[in-house]
């Protein structure tokens, strides 16, 4: 079977033999399409058909037709009901060298379909040709190796890397490659690949099925950042590498089904002494127990955990640290779990509850920002962050609480889904609080400082003491005592021009009333309103959720301006 490729490393190293028969477990793409990648599950005679066929397996659902069966016989199990074909040897591709990648990416002309793709339409809408400033003075730049520093060589086929000797000779000064969806999954060949460009420090292997059985354990010394996004590879194989990463600095394993982090000669994880950087993002991490088994690096500045089953977190002392896992034995007794840590990014989980909101004070470096999963997935060194959005405690339709909570609740928060808590908003968010936890709360002292840690300081700082009334004022001064100055102010299209209106409403007034009474102060007829708080030092106003919810208890207060909209 002949593959319509003939892989031939330039620099003279054995390539694969075109007229060997595919085998399976072979990563493999289809012909003249390096970026519809597969993997062959059978190979052999299809009944009905002529000669041999070659089952695939592809990587992006619904490339294929079937599930691995034709006709009613089964020849092999596919990830799904459309993710398999049946191929002709000659449609497939085993792929190619790193060298003869970097050719085709960087040395070939651009084809005349794909010139006649670069235009523009003029007032008459024809077709006018464009030709990029300075095209011919990069692509010259980028046609001599010797001189890059970077490369990209993602979807390009690329299943074995070629002579370490050829690789530093054509690309000495190569820094940053990044060989994203590619054939490769032998660590052997990876090896190859930083052997043979000693100045390379940046790696990225994402969406390559790299082998889960590590037999020769590849030097990686240089590489300061490694990308193992989508590639399978889980903590096991991880703690594998380890000795060979003494000087990374970041690691990334997004995407790899990863369960549990399981340190090899300890029940915490240790080494990695130059780790800042951890993404475990969109893997199968659901208890807190995992993480804590990373609280050792002394380095560790930024986790990434964002859509994972984490329901609640916790900050973990050494004491405890100690009987759970026997971690400390060999650390000063000084040292505090997660001591470098500034960022934690947790967007996207099922954290549900204010005791683990609570707890992120505790981490002794975090200054905490909330932010959504879809924002940026780095963070700069210096911007020590949290994020919980799309957590059910920061989503309001399912029992979350609202900004200004969590504002007041985490003293080092100065960045909320993006923008800056001011420390005017600061202030008020904190008087808020405290005068929604007097209206709500009527337990003994301790049982207030257990569901609400920060009362206590908060009501010092702010001088504030219960403003409840006292027990002999009349029917009047008590309803006078708990009435707020509100006003309120239409901004819905079709609304019209209407001017703002102060009322006085009592603390208790529900949002379903409110919008009842904005029907009858603004005469909106048929219009559903929606009201939103707005806060000076806000960038955005915040929506007043929940009708049967009071105005103390979403913390509005004295001379608030309430938004009147129209529901979209």
């Amino acid at each position: 079977m002949q593959t319509t490729s003939n892989p031939r490393d330039p620099t003279g190293q054995p390539a694969p033999d075109p007229g060997a028969a595919f085998r399976v477990g072979q990563r493999v793409h289809f012909a003249r399409q390096p970026s519809r990648i597969g993997t062959v599950k059978y190979v052999g005679p299809v009944e009905g058909y002529s000669g041999d066929w070659i089952g695939v397996d592809w990587v992006a659902d619904g490339e294929g037709k079937h599930d691995g069966s034709h006709n009613g016989v089964r020849y092999f199990t596919a990830r799904g009901p459309n993710t398999a074909s049946f191929v002709r040897p000659h449609n497939l591709s085993a792929g190619v060298s790193l060298l003869e990648a970097l050719e085709t990416r960087y040395r070939t002309a651009s084809t005349k379909e794909e010139e006649d793709e670069m235009y523009v339409l003029s007032a008459r809408n024809k077709r006018v040709s464009i030709e990029l400033l300075g095209k011919h003075k990069i692509e010259d730049k980028l046609s001599r190796f010797e001189e890059l520093t970077s490369a990209s060589l993602s979807y390009l086929g690329v299943s074995f890397p070629g002579s370490p000797d050829h690789l530093s000779s054509t690309l000495p000064n190569i820094k940053e490659l990044d060989l994203t969806g590619n054939l490769l999954s032998n660590w052997e060949d990876v090896g190859i690949v930083c052997e043979g460009l000693p100045a390379l420090t940046t790696l990225n292997l994402s969406n390559n099925s790299m082998s889960p059985d590590i037999i020769s354990v590849p030097q990686l010394s240089n590489i300061r950042i490694l990308v193992l996004n989508q590639t399978g590879v889980i903590w096991k194989q991880v703690e594998v590498l380890k000795d060979s990463l003494p000087h990374v600095e970041e690691l990334h394993l997004m995407g790899n089904k990863i369960i549990e982090i399981t340190p090899v000669s300890s029940t915490v994880v240790q080494g990695f002494n130059s780790l800042r950087l951890l993404n475990l993002e969109n893997n199968c991490l659901s208890a807190w127990d995992e993480i804590i088994k990373l609280s050792q690096l002394r380095s560790l500045e930024q986790i990434f955990l964002n859509n994972n089953n984490l329901n609640r977190l916790w900050y973990p002392d050494c004491g405890k640290l100690d009987e759970r896992y026997n971690g400390c034995e060999s650390h000063e007794k000084s040292f505090r779990p997660f001591s470098s840590l500034r960022g934690l990014s947790l967007g996207g989980n099922n954290i549900e509850d204010l005791e683990s909101v609570d707890s992120l004070n505790s981490f002794p470096n975090l200054m905490i920002i909330f932010g959504k999963s879809s924002d940026r997935l780095f963070a700069l060194v210096y911007i020590r962050e949290i994020r919980l959005s799309e957590n059910p405690v920061a989503d309001l339709g399912k029992g979350g609480v609202p900004r200004f909570v969590f504002i007041a609740r985490l003293a080092k928060i100065k960045i909320l889904n993006g923008s800056e808590v001011s420390p005017r908003e600061r202030k008020d968010s904190e008087i808020r609080y405290v005068r929604l936890v007097m209206s709500k709360f009527h337990g003994s002292p301790e049982e207030i400082k257990r569901l609400h840690p920060r009362f206590a300081e908060l009501k010092k700082i702010h001088g504030l003491d219960d403003e409840r009334p006292s027990e002999g004022a009349s029917g009047s001064q008590t309803m006078a005592s708990g009435l707020l100055s509100i006003t309120l102010k239409c901004v819905g299209a079709s609304m019209g021009e209407k001017p703002p209106l102060v009322k006085k409403l009592p603390a208790t007034t529900t949002v379903g009333k409110l919008k009842f009474l904005c029907d009858i102060f603004f005469k909106l007829k048929s219009i559903k309103p929606i009201l939103f708080l707005q806060e000076e030092g806000t960038p955005l106003p915040s929506l007043l959720d929940g009708d049967m919810a009071t105005l103390n208890e979403l913390g509005v207060g004295n001379e608030s301006t309430i938004l009147v909209d129209e529901q979209s």
